[in-house]
């Protein structure tokens, strides 16, 4: 058990020490990224919502069919932070226990990587979903409950109750981060988890607990969140590199198997 615990310490020690040594080392030079520009068009696109959306989703509120809001129901659960920071936070915890100094270079390299992806996520959804859970109880947004009495623009701020804390969405905002974290990893395939994690956040309209506005609020929020954090990470030389303008790239030795370098060293 204290041989454990040492080798745990050891390995927290160690990692600190490389992650204050690499920001030490390496400039705080981040690539030219209009986020001016693209907050800009989150307002709008906030904006927009509340304006042409938000009052017919309230008036639509429990007026969808039964097993629309079913699947929707269903669906709503991946939004979920748990599904990400748990098993994040697990694997974490697996990394530190174990004896890195016993791993082949190969496996060494695997776990390195998952150890990355792990810290990506967590801090992606993790600060982001601490960011969202203030937010909304600090501009205390009605949720569509409460449509027919206050309409879709009663604020209630730090009256610390879940019916006023509408505004953003926190599954919205775990869906944006995880859309974030996987643009990064795969920008070439960007549309689809757009698709999939996009569609996720609506079901926070269908099921009754948000108006679209704070579905596209959360949304966008979570996703600049995983963006700045793949830039720290791109900066630290984790997962990704910097580029001169433009988001990070993912590194060729970014593996999460052995598949793709045992089909490499056939073909070579």
């Amino acid at each position: 058990m204290f041989a454990v615990l040492r080798r745990s310490l050891s390995n927290f020690r160690d990692t600190m020490q490389i992650a204050r040594k690499r920001f030490a080392d390496r400039p705080a030079t981040y690539p030219r990224i209009l986020w001016p520009v693209w907050a800009l068009v989150w307002a709008f696109l906030i904006g927009a919502a509340f304006v042409r959306l938000d009052t017919p989703a309230g008036m639509l509120r429990d007026q969808w069919s039964p097993g629309f809001v079913r699947v929707a129901d269903f669906l709503t659960q991946f939004g979920l932070g748990g599904w990400y920071l748990i098993p994040s936070a697990l694997l974490l915890v697996a990394a530190n226990l174990t004896d890195w100094r016993s791993l082949s270079r190969r496996s060494l390299l695997l776990v390195y990587n998952w150890t990355c992806l792990a810290s990506l996520v967590l801090s992606a959804v993790g600060l982001s979903g601490l960011t969202v859970n203030v937010l909304k109880y600090a501009i205390g947004r009605a949720r569509p409950a409460y449509f027919h009495d206050f309409g879709v623009l009663s604020l209630h701020p730090f009256a610390f109750d879940a019916g006023f804390a509408g505004f953003p969405s926190g599954h919205a905002t775990t869906m944006g981060a995880v859309f974030g974290v996987a643009l990064l990893l795969f920008p070439k395939r960007w549309y689809i988890a757009l698709t999939i994690t996009a569609c996720i956040a609506s079901t926070r309209v269908f099921v009754g607990a948000h108006y679209p506005s704070d579905t596209v609020a959360g949304f966008g929020l979570g996703c600049a969140f995983a963006l700045a954090c793949g830039l720290v990470f791109a900066r630290l030389g984790f997962i990704f590199r910097i580029v001169r303008s433009g988001l990070p790239l993912r590194k060729g030795t970014f593996r999460l198997t052995w598949f793709g370098e045992a089909k490499r060293v056939q073909t070579s």
